[in-house]
């Protein structure tokens, strides 16, 4: 019998209903959960009266809810009731690196590319204060919109009970683990349930480069680096997260091209499986999660289908070049994998167009808003910086929360310059991961902030209640120099549900130039 408090259907905070148990272990349970305000899924984890590490896990989380970066997994809400405690975390989406790799090796420099995000993300993590400790192939996970995200920061290990002397030591080498999985699909340790291990040679772990032909010998330098493998001395070592995310960045080519597709042919596109504590934990989690069905996210489609997800990377301004680099597979094999039912979209076929420029576009407000809705963070969209850009935060004063701006305007948005007069047939948006925002797309002529320029633009296309990754397709061919996106309404702000703001991650226009 369980001695779980909690059961499906209880209601949490007023707000929380549980659905699914996905796992237990030690006196702690994580759910799968509606938040009945927002109307969206999250997860919670509960614990036994008593827990006795109810301290440490709520600190952890705390510690987490204050980060902002979005590659790490939010935290929403904690309670620290020593009878009945949660904490309700971002519900994760996408697939773990270990179900990546499970579908074949992953190009080099793309998962190259993964790790260095997470790296740079725990960089951030262990600046204020907090580590992971618990790295796993199961902590990793590519999202639906073609970004990195990091689950169970400081979490999983409060509930583990792990801890290290040298907490961004611990972390580096965890992630140089997971840059040796991702690069061989070989875990380099026993200690692994979802790989295999990688092989040992006198009791020494072989270096990627000699376990799979095709790793670039910088790559293979990095990940040797990042274990403190025979061959180089202490100091050559990395020793934090920060040293690997900076070592990774320079092993990748300087100049990439705009897309790299991720290509599968998955029987079920829509699974998706929570992440809980990956480091050591009791064999009843263990038991408990390979013996679960994970059930699919709520956002998307329950339909079957055989995924394509596209991680876009916008190249610098004035890059000319466009390719798509298959994520999985050898181009030989890909190409023979295709099926004749499988045609590209006409979209597809297009050339990738690289902006040359963008900026925020507060045009309702030109003269009382000086910082032009957070233009400092435009360039990120184009440079690929996962940090992306984002609306100032709203929320309705006096009249209480409001999704459209706070009663001030009717909109804001968003302006790519594409240089000069330019032929799209679509544009795909990586938006936040939070359900809301009610989005157009308008192209025109001229970038000059106001509303008399803004109603001189033309909608092409529109849609509602957008997040993630959204391709807007145009019924014919538009040619115009500057594309608007342009925002009606906002989505609720992840961690303040009562503030609304809307974010952009990543850009990809097609057409022709």
């Amino acid at each position: 019998m369980s001695t779980f408090t909690s059961d499906p259907g209880t209601r949490l905070g007023g707000r929380y209903r549980l659905e699914d148990r996905l796992a237990e272990a030690g006196g702690w349970s994580a759910w799968r959960a509606i938040d009945e305000i927002l109307a969206r899924p999250v997860s919670v984890i509960t614990f036994v009266a008593g827990f006795p590490r109810l301290e440490q896990v709520v600190t952890a989380a705390r510690a987490a809810s204050r980060l902002t970066d979005t590659r790490l997994t939010q935290v929403f809400d904690v309670e620290d009731s020593w009878d009945h405690g949660y904490i309700v975390l971002e519900w994760p989406v996408g697939d773990t690196l270990a179900d990546l790799l499970s579908e074949g090796s992953i190009e080099p420099h793309a998962a190259a590319r993964i790790v260095a995000e997470a790296a740079s993300a725990l960089s951030g993590a262990h600046a204020a204060g907090l580590a992971h400790l618990c790295l796993r192939p199961d902590a990793i996970r590519w999202t639906a919109g073609g970004g990195v995200k990091v689950t169970g920061l400081g979490i999983d290990a409060a509930l583990s009970g792990v801890i290290a002397d040298d907490p961004e030591l611990a972390d580096t080498r965890g992630l140089g683990q997971l840059l040796y999985a991702a690069l061989t699909g070989l875990w380099p340790g026993p200690d692994s349930p979802e790989l295999p291990p990688a092989p040992l040679v006198n009791g020494e772990l072989t270096r990627p480069g000699q376990v799979r032909s095709g790793v670039p010998t910088a790559l293979d330098e990095v990940a040797g680096r990042a274990l403190a493998l025979p061959g180089f001395d202490t100091e050559a070592a990395y020793q934090t997260p920060a040293e690997l995310a900076a070592a990774l960045s320079a092993a990748i080519p300087p100049v990439q091209l705009p897309t790299v597709a991720m290509q599968r042919g998955r029987r079920d596109a829509d699974r998706t499986r929570a992440s809980w504590p990956t480091g050591p934990s009791p064999a009843g989690y263990r038991q408990a999660q390979s013996g679960r069905s994970f059930p699919s996210s709520p956002r998307r489609s329950p339909v079957r289908v055989a995924a394509v997800s596209a991680l876009v990377l916008v190249a610098a301004a004035g890059a000319s070049a466009a390719a798509v680099h298959l994520l999985h597979k050898s181009p030989s094999t890909a190409a023979s994998s295709k099926s004749p039912a499988a045609k590209p979209s006409a979209s597809s076929q297009a050339t990738v167009i690289a902006p040359v420029a963008a900026s925020g576009f507060d045009a309702l407000n030109p003269n009382g808003d000086p910082g032009d809705e957070n233009s400092n963070e435009a360039a990120n969209v184009l440079s690929g910086n996962a940090a992306g850009w984002s609306t100032q935060v709203y929320d309705g004063g006096s009249s209480g929360p409001n999704p459209t701006f706070g009663n001030l305007k009717a909109g804001t948005g968003f302006i790519l310059d594409l240089g000069g007069p330019t032929t799209v047939k679509s544009v795909t948006v990586t938006f936040g991961s939070v359900p809301g925002a009610d989005v157009q797309i308008r192209v025109g002529d001229s970038s000059t902030r106001s509303p008399a320029n803004l109603a001189a633009m033309r909608i092409v296309a529109s849609a509602d209640d957008v997040s993630g990754s959204h391709t807007f397709t145009f019924e014919s061919s538009v040619t115009d120099r500057y594309i608007v996106i342009w925002f009606t309404k906002l989505p609720p702000e992840a961690t303040t549900p009562d503030k609304f703001m809307a974010q952009i991650f990543s850009v990809a226009v097609r057409g022709t130039s």
